[in-house]
């Protein structure tokens, strides 16, 4: 319809509705809702959100508002940083098998590992643990994981024990795929490797996108059973870790394994190689 076509008030309505200045309860029930879907969240990105409702708002002034409402937007960074384990004296990296080929159809071909650590207690005093879950690629099942306050080597290698001991008899050799951390570099760890026969794999340094299928574990893990959650003691934290490990394995389907869980999808897959 053409612009000459409309009424004089109609062509303005718009434009005044749009310039009507909101006010701080309901801009603040709006930041409210944002933030409920949105938990880390800082007032910059409130605001980036609010102008694409149409509020064009001022970040200084959603600030304010976040602030006297005591609303933070750290808690993503203040409850998950991410665990960097590359620092600290060096040992042998491992070449990159992988070269982000995740996929196969076999299980105990392709494992990939990582280290992340959870917040819990008070968050001021840096109260932690650490995970190490070891991923197989077949179906995604977790096939063997440790948890610990510390994030030596001996925590990285109980683990490792586990998938090496529960291992059947296969014709195809197995390869580990981790990042450049410096438990997998120590020659404790790699010669725990040799002796079971198992290929190394690492990630290039700083590229996180070389372990992916791993973060993205970490991640669906995390969304579905942390951010949202406070954990006030290291028991709770621990017993919450493990029950998603066992929804995860044996609970919760996935639409590219047809709607079987990592577990069924697995051990299938296995019932064909041994």
């Amino acid at each position: 319809m053409p612009l000459t076509s409309l009424s004089k008030s109609t062509y303005y309505y718009q434009p005044h509705e749009r310039k009507q200045k909101i006010s701080d309860k309901k801009l603040l029930t709006i930041i409210l809702k944002i933030k409920k879907h949105n938990l880390g969240y800082g007032y910059l990105r409130v605001t980036d959100q609010l102008h694409r409702l149409g509020h064009k708002i001022n970040h200084k002034r959603v600030q304010r508002i976040m602030h006297q409402n005591h609303i933070s937007g750290r808690i993503y960074n203040l409850r998950a940083g991410k665990y960097d384990s590359s620092k600290g004296p060096q040992g042998k990296k491992a070449k990159n098998k992988f070269h982000r080929k995740f996929k196969t159809d076999r299980p105990y071909q392709k494992i990939v590992t990582d280290v992340s650590e959870f917040r819990y207690g008070n968050m001021s005093m840096n109260e932690r643990i650490y995970i190490s879950p070891y991923k197989d690629l077949c179906g995604g099942a977790i096939i063997g994981f440790s948890i610990s306050d510390h994030p030596n080597t001996e925590f990285v290698m109980e683990g490792l024990k586990q998938v090496i001991d529960k291992r059947p008899n296969l014709n195809y050799r197995m390869t580990i795929h981790s990042d450049q951390g410096i438990q997998y570099q120590s020659n404790k760890y790699r010669n725990k490797l040799k002796r079971a026969k198992i290929f190394q794999s690492m990630s290039r340094r700083g590229n996180c996108h070389d372990n992916a299928a791993m973060e993205s574990f970490f991640h669906t893990m995390k969304v579905e059973m942390y951010f949202n959650q406070h954990y006030q003691t290291k028991e709770k934290l621990i017993k919450a870790i493990k029950k998603y490990l066992r929804y995860y394995n044996f609970e919760r389907i996935r639409h590219t394994l047809k709607g079987k869980t990592p577990m069924e999808y697995w051990n299938l897959a296995l019932e064909k190689y041994i």
